[in-house]
């Protein structure tokens, strides 16, 4: 009987009701929604970390790290190998040569991480080999007489191997992605002009087109001119295992592409044997062993069994490897519910200063049930199954609208290109895709009852303290 008198209560001023239940679903469909696009980065940047960067779990020789010298190797790799193995729940492992050194083309220099891998291995561990960027050649697929060398887009812009030149071709395509042509017109005096950085065409843009425009189609235009001639060379020089100086001319095999420019920037690949003949060092021997777990939920559980079966070496997980993003991953949980305890708590506010007015409004109504018998209980209860009401509705309104927002971005992303080179300094995409678990719209649900819950306390107190012959006679 109260929770029927109570829902028809919310309904007798359906303006001012449903202003409250609208601005409530507003507030959670933003909580939910940019807490799912906060998730979603975080999500494919740990994703990303696993995938191309680091894996779940690495083991090195304990002096290698700090010394980043090459005879500092892992003795008895293969018996390594077949510890990290045994362990439930390694999926498989493979070895690397790291090694510190220099890329170089006729036109500039950047320090480097040499990578010498397991190219077949590699492609079972790692997602590297479906970011190469198309038309720049494949991930060591091409047969070639001289040493190959996977390089990432930052750097090869870093040796102005990657150039920019508005081609007939690039016009046209700007053309079809509905680029004015206006703009197209200001562009013309540098057609066919080539610039071998991207500093240089930047400034170069910035002298022809105001500043909207560049906001507004810079980022299409150099997609369109980037220009790269396959079989690119550069040379890397390092260490070999007596520390001598050596290097050789190297064939950009392909370049790749993610979203961590750090990583573009610092991180080469060339396949282990070419390295190895290079550098002196034995078949078989490697710095490091990575290994790849069957979920990324077990790298706490089968980090310390890892470090426990080899006590000689130095075992790191990602987490430990990349502390800050492991922060970030842990606090996303507290995260949500500070973030919506927020909202809901001003909110809260809304719905207190509705359900006075209501109060106020009914002084003489409630004077009356309070006369006529009803106690002081049910009086209470009717307020505050009025106060949850409007919560539960406005909320499960704007959890509904959140969800499907979410599942309609989550299929195409949102483009935050505009963005990007801030965001993927950082390691982190300019292309979001939505996602959240059920766990958090189970948390929702509770904060919203809750909500409802403390905001009928003030109002219905207020509603209890009423004097019954004075609320009676209230015009």
């Amino acid at each position: 009987m109260i929770i029927q008198i109570a829902w028809k209560n919310v309904w007798r001023n359906k303006i001012r009701s449903l202003i409250v239940i609208l601005s409530v679903a507003v507030g959670v469909f933003a909580g939910v929604f940019s807490m799912a696009a906060m998730n979603s980065s975080v999500v494919q940047r740990i994703d990303a970390a696993v995938n191309q960067e680091l894996s779940h779990i690495q083991v090195n020789n304990r002096e290698f790290r700090s010394s980043s010298d090459i005879r500092d190797l892992i003795q008895n790799f293969n018996e390594v190998d077949s510890s990290m193995r045994s362990l439930p729940g390694v999926n498989t492992t493979t070895g690397r040569i790291i090694i510190r050194g220099i890329a170089s083309t006729s036109a500039k220099s950047a320090g480097v991480e040499i990578n010498g891998i397991d190219v077949e291995k590699e492609k079972e561990m790692f997602t590297l080999h479906k970011k190469v960027i198309p038309g720049t050649g494949s991930y060591f697929g091409a047969e070639t007489k001289f040493n190959s060398v996977l390089v990432g887009e930052k750097l090869a812009k870093d040796l102005n191997i990657i150039r920019y030149i508005l081609t007939p071709e690039a016009v046209a395509h700007l053309d079809s992605l509905m680029v004015p042509s206006v703009v197209l017109s200001k562009l013309e005096p540098v057609y066919g002009e080539r610039f071998t950085s991207d500093k240089k065409f930047n400034r170069e843009l910035e002298k022809l087109l105001t500043p909207n425009e560049i906001k507004k189609y810079s980022i299409q235009i150099k997609e369109a001119a980037w220009s790269y001639r396959e079989g690119s060379k550069l040379i890397l020089t390092f260490l070999d295992k007596d520390n001598n100086q050596t290097g050789a001319g190297f064939r950009v095999c392909g370049i790749f592409r993610t979203n961590n420019d750090m990583f573009e920037g610092m991180s080469v690949f060339v396949p282990a044997g070419e390295l190895r003949a290079l550098t002196g060092m034995k078949e078989g021997t490697w710095h490091r062993l990575i290994a790849r777990l069957d979920n990324n939920d077990l790298t706490d559980k089968l980090t310390k069994p890892a470090r426990e079966a080899l006590p000689g070496y130095e075992v790191l997980n990602w987490k430990e490897i990349s502390p800050d993003l492991a922060m970030i991953a842990d606090f996303m949980g507290q995260m949500y519910g500070v973030f919506m305890s927020i909202i809901l708590a001003a909110l809260a506010f809304g719905i207190v200063n509705t359900m006075l007015m209501a109060v106020l409004e009914r002084t003489k109504e409630l004077g009356m049930l309070t006369a006529i018998g009803m106690n002081r209980k049910k009086i209470f209860s009717m307020i505050m199954f009025e106060s949850i009401f409007l919560s539960i509705v406005g909320g499960f309104a704007g959890m509904g609208i959140a969800g499907a927002v979410i599942a309609l971005t989550a299929k195409n992303g949102i483009n935050l290109m505009k963005y990007s080179e801030g965001m993927e300094a950082f390691g982190y995409s300019a292309h979001l895709f939505p996602t959240i678990d059920a766990g958090f719209f189970v948390s929702t649900t509770i904060l919203i009852v809750l909500t409802g819950i403390i905001a009928s306390i003030y109002p219905a107190r207020k509603a209890l303290k009423l004097n019954p012959v004075e609320a009676i006679r209230t015009e």
